[in-house]
């Protein structure tokens, strides 16, 4: 399939002069409470975020909607949360990208963190690739696409994205 990207430009500029304002509206969230992933271990996935990635566990308990599964929540900062659910005698397939789904979760760090988590990767043997200097994208135990980037929160590669 051929791609046309001069109409793909053209789409995004229209969008942009549609949707985009410098006198922007505030938005009625408050922010992102949690982003809820599924883990096939429970202890796996703990040891991966807690210990690798130095993200703190908040808090570990039943999860309301399936009894028996956990509901466990790790601290990514500025009020934020990753949440997990395991899911007990339900065979799920392994993860996979499809539309609509999970892409990625870009996760902001400072960069001496950003430093000191890629060593903490290498010395894991957690395979990832680093792009522009500043991300580090990796998967988890399960899958799930990660980014670790040291640009700060509002901003990517320079541009003001906030």
């Amino acid at each position: 399939m051929e791609i046309d990207y001069a109409a793909i430009e053209t789409e995004r500029a229209r969008i942009r002069e549609r949707y985009l304002s410098e006198r922007r509206a505030a938005s009625s969230a408050r922010g992102l409470h949690h982003f809820a992933l599924i883990s096939s271990d429970v202890e796996r996935t703990i040891r991966f975020y807690h210990e690798l990635l130095e993200f703190p566990l908040t808090e570990i308990f039943e999860n309301r909607d399936y009894r028996g599964s956990n509901h466990f929540f790790f601290d990514i900062g500025n009020g934020n949360l990753l949440a997990f659910f395991d899911l007990p005698g339900l065979d799920l397939e392994p993860y996979k990208e499809v539309l609509g789904g999970l892409h990625h979760i870009a996760i902001s760090v400072e960069p001496a963190t950003w430093e000191r988590l890629r060593g903490k990767l290498d010395a894991a043997g957690v395979p990832h690739q680093v792009e522009s200097g500043s991300s580090i994208y990796f998967q988890d135990p399960d899958g799930a696409r990660l980014e670790l980037l040291a640009d700060p929160l509002g901003e990517m590669y320079g541009t003001r994205v906030m």
